[in-house]
């Protein structure tokens, strides 16, 4: 399965609560996307919480953008990548 690195804009910032609301939130897009084949697998937040770098698996990026769009999420770029792990020249 293709790997993405996924970048959203939020012009406010993002706002999750770290409670039962929240957690709720994080499950409903899981399940939103497994609908499409999509896995979030984690997310990096800038320290304003303005910008996002979210890390998917996921079939083909116009299942990202659907997904994205059934979540109510910006989406400003979707790259392909591959891992460059250091240790694997030793």
């Amino acid at each position: 399965m293709p790997r993405y690195v996924v970048e959203r804009t939020f012009p406010e910032g993002l706002n999750i609560p770290v409670d039962a609301q929240g957690a709720a939130t994080c499950l409903a897009v899981v399940d939103r996307n497994a609908d499409d084949g999509v896995t979030w697998v984690h997310s990096y937040v800038s320290d304003d919480k303005r910008k996002t770098f979210c890390i998917y698996d996921a079939p083909s990026p116009e299942a990202i953008r659907k997904t994205a769009d059934r979540n109510s999420l910006p989406l400003d770029q979707i790259t392909q990548v591959s891992v460059l792990d250091p240790y694997f020249y030793r």
